[in-house]
């Protein structure tokens, strides 16, 4: 640490702590105060090798990790490979030894740059940027395998058992088919929207979003092109998909803007977890120790993930909840 900021400023504990955490740091505030020359000076005291995976697969797509651009890629032989990360008699060629990263915007950061970009060309995803910096590390798992160990849990994976103290079950729609298995019964259903992606006509643009409060859709311009959404569908998780709102909504669309074709080949169809006053649940299981629950927020997925993420570590870690997370609790429906 001393060498790391002989040059620059001093680290306070909180800053230490950040730093010896193992845990990738975000460094930010106002132009010029030397965040680059930090995060520069960090990564080199460091000076130790990680193995990004060259791609990465979720539900049949691809996702590149592996960037030649952010990545720096070393030579190693099997002994340096038994003091890191990732310990193998010879080197997995899925995987790239390269120097730690230091990822740099280059200007402000944007929400953009912490989601997947898709490439038309090489039909693949292009990782974010925080991915990127941690090493693209990700396990597939079936969740229902989770099961106490002890004080802690236990769960298969398609790379082995992973245990940890705590669990955080986080599955949205289908966190009913767990909670059921372990004993609750959480009143939680669903409500299933559609939506397409269409082509603009000709050289129309659509610059903003329109919502279509009398006849039911919302339609926006997106990176695949113009995306048409329906309204609710109030019908069983797995039941047959049942397009008919996108149908109906498709041909008044139309009339508004200029749709050309179809760009998917059928609707895609997402379920929401609702519960009965519409609020999520998140907090501890009542019936386990350190399991936690996060599920049940309806269309406020994505607008609540970030503080429903916070809300749920500050617990876990016997912090003081920025807010109160009583009427969250899963205790309100006699859990």
């Amino acid at each position: 640490m001393r060498r790391a900021s002989c040059t620059l400023v001093r680290f306070d504990r909180a800053g230490q702590g950040g730093v010896n955490s193992g845990r990738a740091v975000l460094l930010y505030g106002p132009p010029g105060n030397g965040k680059t020359s930090i995060a520069e000076r960090v990564s080199a005291i460091y000076g130790d090798i990680i193995y990004v995976p060259q791609a990465i697969e979720v539900d049949g797509q691809i996702i590149k990790v592996f960037d030649p651009a952010l990545h720096k890629p070393v030579q190693t032989n099997s002994q340096e490979d038994e003091s890191n990360s990732i310990r193998k008699e010879s080197l997995d060629r899925r995987y790239v030894a390269c120097k730690r990263p230091v990822v740099i915007t280059g200007g402000e950061l944007t929400l953009e740059m912490l989601d997947l970009r898709y490439d038309p060309v090489a039909k693949y995803y292009e990782a974010p940027l925080h991915i990127k910096a941690l090493g693209g590390t990700f396990l597939q798992g079936n969740a229902a395998t989770l099961a106490a160990d002890g004080e802690g849990w236990r769960m298969r994976t398609a790379k082995g058992p992973l245990e940890a103290r705590d669990a955080v079950l986080a599955l949205g729609p289908w966190a009913d088919v767990l909670t059921r298995a372990l004993g609750y019964d959480l009143p939680l259903a669903v409500k299933r929207g559609y939506h397409m992606h269409y082509r603009a006509a000709g050289e129309a643009r659509l610059n903003h979003p329109v919502l279509d409060v009398e006849r039911g859709y919302f339609m926006g311009p997106v990176r695949r092109g113009i995306r048409l959404t329906t309204g609710a569908e109030f019908a069983l998780r797995d039941a047959i998909r049942t397009p008919v709102q996108l149908g109906r909504a498709e041909p008044i669309a139309r009339d508004l803007f200029p749709l050309a074709e179809r760009l998917d080949t059928e609707p895609w169809m997402g379920a929401r977890p609702c519960t009965p006053d519409m609020l999520p649940v998140i907090g501890p299981a009542p019936l386990h120790r350190n399991l936690w629950f996060a599920f049940g927020h309806a269309h406020h997925g994505l607008t609540l993930g970030a503080v429903s993420g916070r809300l749920v570590a500050e617990m876990l870690t016997g912090e003081t909840p920025f807010v109160d997370p009583a009427p969250y609790s899963a205790t309100r429906f006699g859990a």
